[in-house]
């Protein structure tokens, strides 16, 4: 009995139709009622309208030479010392810089400004001591030298004092924070003068921290 031969076009077709019908199979199903941005790729589900406006607005502010990342930087830099330096005249602890955060230097500050300091009053003395000093009458030069030695001995004096006191009053209110530097830090506010601290007194002269 002779054998029947197939036509080699039938032979070709069915096999690729075979092959589609396979690759159709193993594709995933995607709900096609889901709209789709014409910019999002094939295949991925569209990102919804928040997240595309935030990309596309930090693609938009993405400096794109270096003169504008220079140009931004400045500007951030001129922002934070702006501030800064309005912290320092309320006393707004989130801008503040580093050397005066934290619950110790504040305390530090408060109580520094709550007394009294002979230190606050060396810048006049100081400027007295040498008009004086500059006078060519004998006297008032002994004065002036005088003068000059009793400041600087109530200075140290009260220093000590006050550097006594507040380490006591610190190790009492903060026993588990770190304290270190906070007396330098109160000494050295110490010296300026009540107006023109910085940050600005908080407390009144008088008043308990």
């Amino acid at each position: 009995m002779p054998e029947k031969r197939l036509p080699l076009g039938f032979v070709f077709r069915s096999r690729a139709k075979e092959e589609k019908a396979a690759v159709a199979d193993k594709a995933p199903l995607t709900d096609s009622k889901q709209p789709r941005d014409p910019q999002a790729p094939k295949g991925r589900p569209t990102p919804k309208r928040s997240v595309a406006q935030s990309q596309r607005r930090s693609v938009a502010n993405t400096p794109t030479t270096r003169k504008e990342a220079a140009k931004r930087q400045r500007d951030d830099r001129r922002a934070q010392m702006e501030r800064q330096r309005q912290a320092l005249a309320g006393g707004d602890e989130r801008y503040l810089p580093a050397r005066d955060k934290g619950p110790v230097r504040r305390f530090a500050r408060d109580f520094v400004d709550s007394r009294f300091n002979v230190a606050e009053w060396f810048l006049p003395m100081a400027v007295v001591i040498l008009v004086l000093s500059m006078v060519r009458v004998a006297s008032l030069q002994s004065m002036a030298l005088l003068l000059w030695l009793v400041v600087i001995v109530l200075i140290v004096l009260d220093s000590i004092v006050t550097g006594f006191r507040l380490k006591k009053r610190l190790a009492e209110r903060f026993p588990d924070d770190n304290r270190r530097g906070a007396v330098a830090y109160a000494l050295m506010r110490s010296l300026q003068m009540r107006r023109l601290r910085l940050p600005k007194p908080q407390v009144k002269r008088g008043a308990r921290p």
